[in-house]
């Protein structure tokens, strides 16, 4: 499938900012099953960027910008072409050893009703019970857009009962990594092509299955990735996988508005 992307972020402030560095992971990989024909990132600094490859294998832009602003505009948009490779994972760049990814987080520490949880899920094989913790996380918190915020955790999402893609990924990566499964948080995009619960820029989990490998679990929409997914980036939890992190000098009360558009580009063509 042939998927076209723009996904443009506009922090907009009341005050001038003298100063700003953001750190940019808005390039997606080539793997098996998604391959990057058409990409480019768009922002102040890109051109002087400096590219490097962090401690989970995504590639990212820092850039600066020294000049007063009280508007900075970014904006990633690109064609890839997907398969649908069952959930399944391979040929990423891997430079962190699956240790890491047992670590809890501010933002995946379990507390008792994730470990009860993951209780649910402790016989049959590691892939039959990470089905069965997608299924027990849908089945325990509704999906409300504005229901949380982006430091919501884990714990906090289930005891409400309610949050969105970024809360089901950590509450899933909080009760595998109890049920000794390495587990990481994904961002990238989604083709909604039904009813169910999806956003344009999406998150999710894969979890480390010996024989298959990193495999994709999508709570929200009750699915494994398929030629829909587009991913993006990866790490511990949200804020180590997020696409844009920065800080900055001045520039007093932000306004953010994030635009994401994904679309199959054969519909496109034929419009």
């Amino acid at each position: 499938m042939l998927l076209s992307v723009r996904h443009t972020t506009i922090y907009r402030y009341e005050s001038l900012a003298r100063y700003a560095i953001e750190s940019l992971r808005l390039t997606p990989p080539t793997f098996d099953g998604q391959q990057v024909l058409e990409w480019k990132v768009s922002a102040p600094g890109i051109d002087t960027a400096a590219r490097f490859r962090d401690g989970y294998g995504n590639l990212v832009h820092l850039t600066a910008l020294r000049q007063d602003h009280d508007t900075i505009a970014i904006e990633a948009c690109g064609i890839v072409e997907t398969e649908d490779r069952i959930g399944v994972a391979r040929g990423l760049a891997e430079p962190a050893p699956l240790r890491v990814f047992l670590r809890e987080t501010p933002r995946t520490g379990p507390d008792e009703a994730i470990r009860a949880l993951a209780a649910k899920c402790r016989s049959g094989c590691t892939l039959d019970r990470l089905h069965r913790l997608m299924h027990e996380i849908r089945d325990n918190v509704t999906y409300e857009i504005g229901s949380t915020h982006s430091h919501t955790s884990a714990a906090e999402s289930l005891a409400d009962g309610k949050g969105v893609c970024q809360d089901y990924a950590h509450i899933f990566i909080s009760a595998a990594r109890l049920l000794g499964v390495p587990a990481r948080y994904v961002n990238g995009y989604f083709l909604a092509g039904t009813p169910d619960p999806s956003d344009a820029h999406h998150a999710w989990a894969e979890a480390w299955v010996e024989g298959l490998g990193w495999v994709g679990f999508d709570p929200a929409n009750l699915i494994c990735p398929t030629e829909r997914y587009i991913r993006l980036a990866t790490g511990l939890d949200a804020a180590t996988a997020a696409p844009i992190r920065g800080n900055r000098r001045g520039g007093e009360n932000e306004r953010l508005d994030v635009v994401v558009e994904v679309q199959q580009q054969e519909a496109q063509q034929q419009q």
